[in-house]
């Protein structure tokens, strides 16, 4: 089984690094970007981004300085460096050696700027979301520039753990980069939800929270098999079988 998650915006590079790592496997094609971003005036990548003056010379920065190779005092893993909501939830630096080496098995994490990382592979910090519609070349988006790379990765990975379901915890801009026709295994999507009012409804902030304790849930119970996460119940959160079906999971509080 392998587990999808988004990455954050949130990052924290003043924590000390774990020990153990691994390179992004797609980083020719990364660098490869931080050359077209590198050429961008901060005016510009503010307008592409939709940010702040202050975060657009943040990130012009970060461009100027991505250098390769990674190692340990340029870079740091991307499951501790991410720390939006989903990682607050995911709770990363408390796992042990074992959870590590689970997570680095089974959760993939999809990016703008690295396509897919493993959980100990090496990140610069950056900025560039997957629905941004950055020019390159005939491809007027990263959708296109990442093509089939994606999905290919997540099923050479399915397959080196000998496994038959990929389950989604990501959002719909980054989950939009993988060609589920294509994947190699059956697909599995979850939701969160919140009564408000007699509906339930998806509350951002809470379901970004949840999915990343369900990635948590998945690694310290070792589940290889999606129907186990139905045991998952978190803060309140309890698999609703009447919202759900056999590849939609929704759990509800």
């Amino acid at each position: 089984m392998i587990l999808l998650l988004s990455p954050s915006k949130t990052l924290d590079y003043s924590e000390p690094e774990h020990g153990q790592y691994s390179q992004p496997r797609m980083l020719e094609k990364s660098a490869f970007l931080i050359e077209i971003l590198r050429k961008k005036p901060e005016t510009e990548l503010k307008k592409l981004m939709k940010i702040s003056d202050e975060l657009a010379a943040v990130n012009a920065e970060r461009y100027q300085d991505f250098e390769v190779p990674f190692n340990l005092s340029n870079a740091k893993q991307a499951l501790l460096a991410f720390k939006g909501d989903v990682y607050l939830g995911l709770e990363a630096e408390s796992f042990s050696e074992a959870d590590l080496a689970f997570a680095q098995s089974h959760i993939r994490i999809l990016s703008g700027l690295y396509g897919l990382l493993r959980p100990l592979d090496l990140m610069q910090p950056y900025r560039l979301e997957m629905g941004t519609r950055l020019q390159i070349g005939k491809d007027k988006g990263l959708y296109g520039f990442w093509g089939e790379e994606i999905t290919r990765l997540v099923n050479e990975d399915l397959e080196a753990v000998g496994g038959k379901a990929v389950v989604n915890l990501a959002s719909r801009e980054y989950f939009s980069a993988v060609k589920p026709a294509a994947l190699k295994g059956r697909l599995f999507h979850i939701h969160f939800k919140e009564k408000r009012n007699g509906d339930y409804r998806v509350i951002a902030f809470f379901a970004k929270k949840a999915r990343g304790a369900m990635a948590s849930y998945a690694v310290r119970n070792r589940i290889e098999d999606p129907q186990r996460l139905k045991g998952f119940n978190w803060e309140g959160y309890m698999f609703n079988e009447a919202l759900s079906s056999d590849y939609e999971f929704t759990f509800t509080r």
